[in-house]
């Protein structure tokens, strides 16, 4: 189940206006602009401290990332990242009966002498509660649905909002799936004191760069898991029972999508194999890794395990062992440096063309297009990934040779993988395509950025399309709604 495939979009555009770049889509709030309001806010003495200790572990990263903390884009990148930590494990300040408390209230009814629900066997189900939390194993953001319920008793019930907040407290802090769904259970069970405490979740992991296809969820690393108590627990209960009915009326089925305990979550610890100090090291045998992976450099791992630190986490517990290695190893897949991808068959235009069928050659306007090629990047706003699709479209010459695909995707791999904003990379990709054809250029990006859904403002549903237009895209609205119409047409067959 994919719920955060894009319902609404938010179109953001740049300044794109060299080269005679033009905005197609109007202009609304992009989400890696800086929020210098919400840096304004006052911090208390322990997050300004714990502040001052993160950003110069995030600026050594950038270091070794072959960045240049100093211009203008990564400025206040340290201080972004280290505040969207802090939101993101926000949660070990929390405590439930903060919530819970004053949030009980009498039912007629639902008391201890008619038993549980007021004997007749109901029960209060929550479903759909998209949160974010943080994955212990690489300290990269995934995605969660939660689902809870609970059969009312002691003549109370809690307000409904009140689940949700508690099952947050939780998701924000350093999580797996599977105790995520045991520490809320059981904090409702212990709170509000009901007759039990059903807890369903799913969730979903993003994969390695190399293995995002598509702009949605397809393709992430999917788990579920329950936790329940009191009268849920058993086989047999018919609670249980009725719980998984009700979710089922959502599409949702609990015992189809469990999966085993045995199943690596993280793909990045899933590569790893123990060795005898306790570390970790990475598989040889296991082919989704590619050879020519850069180790984590040490420097930039004792920068990571000291914002675990800062965030008063313990680098040495169990499940955090090979965390500060493997969230760099992630980190070092955008290094500035590290590309073996290079563009000179776009510059010195030797690039492998074919004849269009028949007939193209004729038109002196034929519009080719490349549409839903893949990418994913590192936002430098706040070191976390947005991924998609790009849609490329150029006007020929009248020769009707066409550049082969590969080329493309690997034009947008260039681009994509590294520290970007998705505003300069459409532009990026369409100056390097108007270079080669000449006559026009048209790209449109479409991409979700984990930085809006992961921090504090959290727009689960929210998309981002960019685009720009060179040449003769500019002057002929024609061509380029022919282009976006092919683009809407072939959306619902992209895999």
């Amino acid at each position: 189940m994919t719920h955060l495939e894009a319902r609404g979009t938010t179109t953001a555009m740049g300044a794109l206006e060299e080269a005679h770049l033009a905005a197609a889509i109007s202009a609304c709030e992009c989400e890696c602009y800086e929020e210098e309001e919400e840096d304004d806010l006052v911090e208390g003495d322990g997050e300004a401290a714990a502040a001052d200790a993160m950003e110069p572990a995030v600026r050594a990263l950038l270091l070794g990332l072959g960045e240049d903390a100093r211009r203008e884009g990564l400025r206040r990148t340290p201080k972004r990242v280290a505040k969207a930590f802090r939101d993101g494990t926000r949660g070990y300040k929390q405590k439930v009966k903060d919530i819970v408390q004053g949030a009980l209230f009498p039912e007629v009814g639902v008391d201890k002498r008619t038993g549980s629900a007021g004997g007749t066997g109901g029960q209060v189900v929550v479903r759909d509660i998209d949160l974010f939390s943080y994955c212990e194993s690489c300290l990269l953001p995934f995605s969660i649905q939660f689902h809870v319920g609970y059969v009312p008793s002691g003549g109370r019930v809690v307000g409904l909002s009140k689940l949700s907040r508690v099952a947050d407290v939780f998701a924000k802090r350093l999580q797996n799936p599977q105790r995520l769904a045991s520490e809320v259970c059981g904090a409702l069970h212990a709170s509000i004191e009901p007759a039990g405490v059903a807890v369903a979740l799913q969730c979903w992991h993003i994969p390695l760069p190399e293995n995002l296809k598509c702009k949605t969820l397809q393709g992430w690393i999917s788990t579920s898991h329950s936790s329940r108590s009191g009268v849920f627990e058993g086989e047999s209960s018919s609670f249980w029972n009725d719980f998984s009915a009700l979710l089922k009326l959502r599409g949702i089925d609990m015992e189809r999508d469990s999966h085993s305990a045995s199943i690596a979550w993280c793909p990045l610890r899933s590569h790893d194999v123990p060795v005898c100090n306790g570390h970790c090291k990475k598989a040889t045998t296991n082919g989704a890794i590619s050879p020519k992976s850069v180790p984590a450099p040490s420097n930039m791992v004792s920068a990571v395990s000291s914002m675990l630190l800062s965030l008063g986490e313990d680098p040495f517990r169990k499940e955090l062992v090979g965390t500060p290695q493997r969230y760099v190893q992630w980190l070092m897949k955008f290094r500035a440096c590290n590309l073996d991808v290079k563009l000179n068959g776009f510059t010195l235009n030797n690039l492998s063309v074919y004849q269009s069928p028949a007939g193209d050659a004729a038109d002196h306007r034929a519009i080719h297009s490349e549409l839903h090629l893949p990418f994913c990047a590192q936002c430098e706003h706040h070191l976390l990934p947005f991924y998609g699709v790009v849609h490329i479209g150029y006007l020929d010459g009248g020769d009707g040779e066409v550049i082969d695909r590969s080329h493309f995707q690997a034009l947008v791999h260039f681009y994509g993988c590294k520290l970007q904003v998705q505003e300069r990379m459409t532009r990026q990709i369409a100056e390097a395509v108007y270079s080669v054809s000449h006559c026009g250029a048209i790209v449109v990006v479409e991409a979700n950025h984990i930085c809006m859904i992961s921090r504090g403002i959290e727009k689960i549903r929210s998309s981002t399309a960019t685009i720009a237009v060179l040449g003769q895209f500019l002057t002929d609205p024609s061509a380029k709604a022919r282009f976006l119409q092919n683009v809407v047409d072939t959306t619902g067959l992209a895999v």
